[in-house]
């Protein structure tokens, strides 16, 4: 599929924003040609505005170094350069949801890493291996926002893009209760070592906002398309625990789940080995394959080694073994700037490049 788009970032300066930029450097399909992000940084370049605090492993990408930081608040400015934007902005959620509308009533596309719209009934929240079908909402969006190009679309939280990929192709035996603890990297509160010291040698068992999105999030996922709005599912039930741990990447989960029909674990190994979704399927450039990956070693996966696989955006999975409580137990890990934040959501604007729904002015 020969793809041509023009894209922007806003929220560049940012953790994810920077994490954008270094996955879309050699992109094929899109071309960064606007950075927006707070009137702070406008009018600067990139360079300048990052200067200090680019936390990315690779150079500041050549293309975009000296290119004008704009105000990501000068909607036209912006719109006028641009096929579509990624959006990463961190401001407070009610002036995020009416940013990010305001982008798509002037027909520019989002694809949004931010919370504020996840809840919002017509906004497809996109995991593209499992809820492709949720796209088909965006035509009743654009009718309510009375749009021809624009819509929103918005990707989960990052805390259960470990955990989720490894219950959904175990679907068919009914997961009815699942808890899991979440064992999240400081890069999640836009963090590095340097900027927070107190997390050298600390756990800290709280993150805001996050057990509620872990439990909730996902049943929107697993919901259908009903009219104009998506049907969160009612089942599984989850009750989740997130704690901060003293990892630079990498998100790792602790799964225990109770099942319906409780599958052998020979099934649950060939369901995770045959995982694929409709990414895999059009090969779309940032779809890992394969989709999950099994470890057979006790002592695997660990974040080090393991957040890397495909890319960053392959789910590692390991441990799976019985447990006296729940049915089954297990171990999954993701990286969480990758898969599960800025990856995550470029995977998500491929899918709906590739499916007609964002396409060059």
């Amino acid at each position: 599929m020969a793809v041509s788009l023009r894209v922007g970032v806003l929220g560049a300066t940012g953790m994810v924003g920077q994490r954008f930029l270094a996955l879309l450097e050699n992109h094929p399909w899109f071309k960064v040609t606007t950075l927006a992000a707070s009137a702070n940084s406008a009018g600067k370049t990139y360079k300048d505005a990052v200067a200090g605090r680019w936390a990315m492993k690779t150079p500041i990408p050549a293309a975009v170094a000296d290119m004008k930081v704009l105000d990501a608040s000068s909607i036209d400015e912006v719109a006028k350069n641009v096929d579509f934007v990624f959006c990463a902005v961190d401001m407070p959620k009610d002036d995020t949801r009416k940013l990010e509308e305001d982008y798509a009533r002037r027909e520019v596309p989002v694809v949004s890493n931010n919370s504020a719209h996840r809840g919002t009934p017509d906004v497809p929240m996109m995991l593209p291996e499992i809820n492709s079908d949720h796209m088909a909402i965006i035509a009743e969006q654009r009718k309510r926002l009375g749009t021809q190009r624009g819509f929103i679309a918005v990707k989960p939280n990052c805390s259960l893009q470990s955990y989720v990929p490894a219950i959904d192709p175990l679907m068919a035996f009914g997961p009815k209760d699942i808890f899991v603890c979440t064992y999240q990297a400081i890069s999640g509160a836009g963090k590095t070592f340097a900027t927070w010291p107190d997390m050298v040698d600390n756990l800290i068992p709280f993150i805001k906002g996050e057990e509620q999105k872990s439990e909730e999030e996902p049943l929107k996922i697993w919901g259908r398309v009903d009219g104009n709005k998506i049907i969160p599912a009612t089942s599984p039930r989850i009750s989740a625990q997130c704690i901060r741990v003293p990892a630079s990447d990498g998100h790792m989960a602790a799964v225990f789940v109770r099942f319906d029909k409780k599958p052998t674990a020979e099934q649950i190994l060939e369901c995770w080995k045959k995982a694929a979704g409709k990414p895999q399927q059009l090969k779309l450039p940032s779809a890992p394959s394969p989709y999950l990956i099994y470890f057979a070693e006790d002592n695997r996966p660990q974040t080090k080694l393991d957040r890397d696989a495909g890319n960053g955006m392959a789910i590692s999975i390991g441990r799976l073994r019985t447990d006296p409580i729940y049915d089954y137990k297990f171990v999954c890990l993701s990286h969480n700037t990758v898969r599960g934040a800025a990856g995550g959501a470029v995977l998500t604007a491929e899918l709906l490049a590739a499916e007609g729904y964002i396409t060059a002015k």
